[in-house]
């Protein structure tokens, strides 16, 4: 365990990049639907057991997901959720879960981690954790950039400077997601590195930054923190109404004087689509992702997966096609190619169109 030590992990989310299994009240942090048979969020908290107890990790949600996520995280007290009660993006929210922290331990040290990301080697996940904590103990708001291993133009990126240290690294830009030249030259550069969305930094360096940047949200928050115990719930959903829907890496990240990056490699996926689910899956000899009762003939690169809740499985036929998902659940059954597997917000959006409310 490291001393003051705490994590804030974000669990918000829409649930529609992985419909039909996700929806708005089981995003996909709550669905197992990487190799580990956990859920994502679940996978996450055990991942970093080692670095900080359960009572110094809180879990930031939405006041709607609370009770999904409290049974996900059943090992968990009480005192860890945090409801989160108007999604207003990263910036209030870890603003909130900081002021929450410097109530416990002003000495404390943040690790800020998304609840949804797959990690495949967790030693090397832990050991660059353990860098970033350590550099931000210093004073200095530290991030995690990882290796790119192909010319990505989904993801934010990150230019690195000169050594801080050993695999530490000073942030000179946040750099937005390129076009697919750039992002080229990116990968050859070896300057630009992903951005995880991994922060770290002293709970105290964040209030004074937050004060800087944000001094709205930070005088809420004071006076919050005066407020007897009881009101602090309504006065917490009165100034969340009025925060500024914002991203921290906009809001403070990007406007801060020194920033260091920890460079590292550690089997990471976003698990952004089913396209990437297939990806980190196991396979038979003609790639396709497939639970043992599926019939496949003459298919190949398919991901099937069968989610329905009675425990009963349908036997699934592909006969003659091609990377394809196919994903059934009680409700829904969803067959798109695997390249086009982003276009699943289209379904949601024409869900949506048409009021079926429940579907989404």
């Amino acid at each position: 365990m490291i001393p003051h030590l705490y994590s804030v992990v974000l669990a918000g989310g829409s649930g529609t990049r992985f419909w039909p299994a996700s929806r708005k009240s089981m995003p996909k942090q709550l669905l197992a639907i990487g190799p580990d048979p956990d859920c994502l969020i679940a996978a996450t908290v055990r991942r970093i057991e080692t670095l900080c107890p359960p009572d110094s990790t809180l879990i930031a949600t939405g006041a709607h997901l609370l009770a999904a996520t409290r049974r996900a995280l059943a090992w968990l007290p009480d005192s860890s959720f945090l409801g989160e009660p108007v999604a207003k993006n990263t910036a209030p929210c870890i603003a909130w879960a900081t002021w929450e922290v410097l109530a416990r331990d002003p000495d404390a040290v943040i690790m800020v981690l998304p609840s949804d990301q797959h990690v495949g080697d967790p030693e090397s996940f832990r050991r660059a954790l353990t860098t970033a904590v350590e550099t931000a103990r210093g004073g200095v708001i530290t991030t995690i950039g990882l290796e790119p291993t192909r010319p990505e133009t989904g993801y934010g990126y990150i230019e690195a400077g000169g050594e801080r240290g050993p695999g530490v690294r000073r942030v000179e830009r946040f750099v937005e997601k390129p076009d697919r030249a750039r992002a080229e030259q990116y990968l050859a550069s070896g300057r630009h590195f992903w951005n995880s969305g991994m922060f770290f930094f002293r709970a105290d360096a964040m209030a004074s930054a937050v004060r800087r940047h944000l001094p709205d949200v930070a005088a809420a928050l004071d006076a919050i923190a005066r407020l007897p115990v009881g009101e602090r719930a309504r006065a917490t959903a009165s100034a969340f109404e009025a925060f500024p829907s914002v991203s921290i890496d906009y809001a403070v990240m990007e406007k801060a004087d020194e920033l260091a990056v920890v460079v590292a490699s550690f089997g990471w996926s976003d698990l952004g689509s089913w396209e990437t689910a297939w990806e980190l899956a196991d396979k038979d000899p003609r790639d396709n992702a497939a639970p043992p009762e599926a019939v496949l003939i003459e298919a190949r690169g398919n991901l099937v997966r069968d989610l329905r809740s009675d425990g009963r499985r349908r036997v699934i036929a592909l006969v003659g096609v091609e990377g394809l998902c196919v994903i059934e659940t009680d409700d829904a059954l969803l067959v798109l190619p695997r390249e086009q597997a982003q276009d699943v917000r289209k379904v949601v959006e024409e869900l949506q169109r048409r009021g079926s409310s429940e579907r989404v």
